[in-house]
This record gives structure tokens, sequence and C-alpha cells, in this order.
């Protein structure tokens, strides 16, 4: 597959769909490699008449890897919680992976594209609309918060499965894997879809040291909700009722602080895109790029 380059950080991309249609750029959360924006997914989307373009976050899947030690994610999330936001140094922010998004623009030669992102892909695509306005058309933030400390924590059990780190046997780190997404996921939970999805992640990047470089990075960014108030294009918010990770109030708070919004709460959604609700999904989208 083609990759991107920002600077020396190279980034694995897929595109779907004809590239005179308009661009939907797909970014994916934390430890996801962009496969999981499913493949029948970014079909569906491109059978609506876009060009949807998928790629790895770094230090995921078959993107660039950062090199030295992790940064301790405890000792940040200690001075993330005194108030003051994080003052320690970490190789890489939020506004960094923002930069690859446009890096990946770039490469497939589109100036301005409507950008999706779940989870901390929502963060990066809020980050992408305060720093980069001019390259994004409508933003779509998906089961995603704006980094306020009030807003969108996570229940002890979703977070504890989150970090908990894998197994690094195939076997083992796959039963983890679905395990993760049982518990943070809302009451459409599909073990057989998400064990297949496991396994092939687990074949095609096995990488859990990126944990840490990618939750500094959102920890490091912190609280993007007074940036958020000079956002003008067009937003639309999804997010599920039943999420446990990023519970509901933070999508509120997204939809809040940005003027240009418009709020779509899933009851049976959790941290999670399952599939009986993609059609709901794709028709808003769709809907939100053609207004």
């Amino acid at each position: 597959m083609p990759q991107a380059m920002n600077n020396t950080v190279s980034l694995e991309y897929e595109t779907f769909g004809d590239a005179a249609n308009p661009t939907l750029l797909l970014i994916m959360g934390y430890t996801a490699q962009m496969t999981a924006w499913h493949i029948d997914f970014c079909q569906q989307l491109a059978d609506t008449g876009l060009q949807v373009v998928r790629f790895d976050n770094r230090d995921c899947g078959l993107s660039s890897k950062t090199e030295g030690a992790p940064p301790n994610v405890m000792a940040l999330m200690i001075e993330a919680s005194s108030g003051d936001g994080v003052k320690s140094e970490v190789p890489y922010t939020l506004s960094d992976m923002a930069g690859d998004a446009v890096a990946v623009l770039d490469a497939i030669g589109v100036d301005k594209a409507h950008i999706a992102g779940a989870s901390m892909g929502g963060m990066i695509t809020q980050q992408m609309a305060i720093e980069y306005p001019d390259r994004v058309a409508s933003l779509i933030s998906i089961m995603s918060t704006t980094g306020a400390a009030n807003v969108g924590q996570p229940n002890p059990a979703a977070m504890a499965a989150l970090l908990s780190p894998p197994p690094a046997d195939r076997a083992g780190a796959i039963e983890r894997g679905v395990e993760t997404v049982r518990v943070i996921s809302g009451p459409l939970f599909d073990e057989e879809l998400t064990r297949d999805a496991q396994a092939a992640a687990f074949d095609r990047s096995f990488y859990p040291v990126g944990a840490a470089f990618q939750m500094a990075a959102i920890g490091k960014t912190g609280d993007r909700t007074e940036a958020l108030k000079s956002v003008t294009q067009r937003a639309l918010v999804i997010h599920g009722k039943a999420d446990p990770l990023i519970t509901l109030s933070g999508g509120q708070a997204t939809a809040d602080a940005i003027s240009n919004s418009e709020l779509l709460v899933l009851d049976e959604m959790g941290h999670d895109l399952p599939r009986p609700l993609w059609g709901d999904i794709v028709g808003a989208i769709t809907a939100h790029i053609a207004a």
C-alpha cells in the first residue's frame, strides 16, 4: 500500500472509491489500526459517492514507530490529574498527529476533505479543524470528547480493560483483545466479528509499545474546549448512549463547544462501531456531507 510522509514519519494509507469524488478521511483511535474501519464499512461510504481514505496513525499498524523508551503513562496520568496539565516532555502530541493526517491529504493530492475520527481519532479530527481549518471541509467526531477533565470520563472497568497490557503470544493477545472490546462495547457486541478482527490485527501488526506514546500525546494535548469555539466548519458529533469508555457527556461537550454542530446519540452504541448500526452511521455521515 502507499505511504505518506510527514517529515520522517511514514503513514500507511488506503483509498476506496473514485478520486474525483469528495474525500472523506477516516482517523482511527487509540492503538487501533486503520483496519478497525472495516473494509465493508469503508465500501458502504464509498458507494455513496465519496473517495474514502483510511490510514494507520504513527506507532500503530504499518506506519512509523517512535524510537526510544516509551513514556511512563501512569506518571503522566497522575500529573494530568493535578489540574495543571502535563508539563513533562513527550515525543509528540495530537497536533503532530493532526499534521500526519494533513500529510495523507497531501499525498493523495486533496486540498480539503471531510474528516471523521473515532475516539482518539475524533480528538485528532478536532485538532485538525482547530489548526488546519483550510484543509477541513467539515468534521465528524465519533465517540470522542474535548479533553476536558469533567466530561466523558470512563467507568473504572472500561479504563482498566483499555490499559491492561496484552499477552505477547498470539492466542493470548487475541483473547485479551476480544475481552477488552466486550467491556467497552454496547449491547450489539459481536464476538465472532471481534475475534476475526483481533486475529487479523495481530497478524498485520502487533505493537503494544505504541500505546504509551499515543496515550502520552492525548494527555499532553489537554483540553480543547476553548479552541473548539473557534471552529466554524459544520460538525456532526456521533456518540453512543451505552459508551462506558468515553461517556456521553464527552460527545455532548464536543457538540456544545462547536457552534455549527449536530449531535446524534445512538442508544445501542457503546465504544464501538457495531455492524447493525452501520446504516445509521453511514446515512448520518453522508447526509452531513451533502448538506
